[in-house]
């Protein structure tokens, strides 16, 4: 899972990116309102998390300029003011939850887990391919009976290489959706992370899945 957060507070992105991190989500941090907006217009996410006052550009006018372009993906604000105008106003642009800080990070994380279990907004969270099946809010990857323990980063390349079956995907548009936006993109790590997954996948007897194009990139599918 994919999320944006757009924070201005870099003591609050950074401490809700890495509690994220360890949730199994993928986070892009934007510091104002003007980049969270064009990140959010440009790239794929599955939840959207602003604040509400923002510098260049505040909360509501990013979501006003989301909206315009998508309709569906979640988004949250966060923010200290708690009138009532003010959340009647933001759900009327479009805004799918609000949270009032100052908040406990658990309490974020629900509404987030809550968001996400709304049908209509995200993709089955159960995704297979020949044998192989992934349990994407438990975690849990399967090939036939047998259980594969990946790490966050294996899980989150996994599931995207397969939501986009049959599709070859680059090395740029991998990394811009499975690592974050600040990743080094001149480094080996998505060929070490392709590499460890075809060693826990590919099992004695099973068909191969991950396929490397030539010049291209990677794709997941049942032929090459």
């Amino acid at each position: 899972m994919r999320i944006l957060l757009i924070e201005d507070e870099k003591d609050i992105a950074e401490f809700i990116k890495i509690s994220l991190s360890t949730e199994f989500y993928t986070v892009d941090v934007a510091y104002d309102g003007e980049r969270g907006s064009f990140l959010a217009r440009t790239n794929d996410y599955d939840l959207i998390i602003c604040d509400y006052i923002l510098p260049l550009q505040n909360g509501p006018e990013v979501v006003k300029e989301i909206r315009q372009e998508n309709q569906h993906v979640p988004i949250i604000i966060l923010s200290v003011k708690s009138e009532i105008d003010t959340k009647i106003n933001l759900f009327n642009l479009g805004v799918d939850d609000y949270l009032t800080k100052p908040f406990r990070f658990e309490e974020l994380l629900a509404h987030i887990k809550a968001i996400l279990r709304r049908p209509l907004k995200r993709d089955n969270q159960v995704l297979k391919i020949d044998d192989l099946t992934i349990d994407v809010d438990k975690h849990l990857v399967k090939r036939g009976r047998q259980t594969i323990t990946m790490t966050r980063k294996e899980l989150s390349l996994l599931e995207y290489l397969i939501k986009n079956r049959g599709r070859v995907m680059s090395r740029t548009t991998i990394m811009e959706h499975v690592w974050d936006a600040n990743a080094d993109p001149f480094s080996n790590t998505i060929e070490s992370h392709i590499t460890n997954l075809r060693r826990k996948i590919n099992l004695p007897g099973k068909k191969e899945l991950i396929h490397t194009v030539s010049g291209r990139g990677y794709k997941v599918d049942l032929k090459k």
